[in-house]
């Protein structure tokens, strides 16, 4: 009887020992996990946008002071925004377009809001190098097509904002925008 007393010390030490290793082990892997989530949060909350950049994240416009035939600059997210009041002869040209000859084919109703397509909204940003086209005011130079003439490089785009020529190589870009009432839009 006392060898087996014996022998059965070891393998209650050999037992404790393993129950200790494992409680180190999850010990360390804890600290870790809590260490790396220490970190990792200054390092995410860091990249939030800050409150200057969120409330330049969404730009209200009032419609009510542009008359028809002419358009605003306004500023979305440090950039320029065009609203322009398009004409019946501005839509009826735009709409006599046939949508299988412009390089990027979109009519003047995939550009607008339903029920409002006299409002056509766009970046003022040309899409091949980023210079501001003319032709937000009937006064300024406004191409071939009656629409954006780009300066730097010569893209002309129709009354709908849409390429017809020059390098430019796609329309003007639509942002996300809803009409909050009959006369403003909340770009953003």
């Amino acid at each position: 009887m006392a060898q087996d007393a014996g022998t059965a010390a070891p393998e209650l030490v050999a037992g404790e020992g393993v129950r200790r290793r494992d409680f180190i082990n999850i010990a360390a892997v804890s600290a870790a996990g809590v260490g790396a989530v220490t970190t990792l949060i200054p390092l995410i909350s860091q990249m939030s946008a800050s409150a200057d950049v969120l409330a330049a994240s969404s730009t209200e416009v009032d419609l009510s002071q542009i008359e028809e035939g002419s358009g605003i600059t306004a500023v979305f997210r440090s950039q320029p925004l065009f609203v322009r009041h398009l004409t019946a002869r501005e839509i009826s040209e735009a709409n006599a377009v046939s949508v299988g000859s412009l390089r990027d084919p979109q009519t003047l109703a995939d550009r607008t809001k339903e029920g409002k397509q006299q409002w056509l909204v766009t970046m003022g940003v040309c899409t091949h190098l980023g210079c501001v086209p003319l032709g937000i005011t009937s006064d300024q130079n406004r191409g071939e097509y009656g629409g954006y003439f780009c300066p730097c490089h010569g893209s002309h785009y129709d009354t709908a904002a849409r390429i017809r020529k020059g390098p430019a190589p796609r329309n003007l870009d639509v942002p996300e925008y809803a009409f909050t009432t009959d006369t403003v839009i909340k770009v953003g």
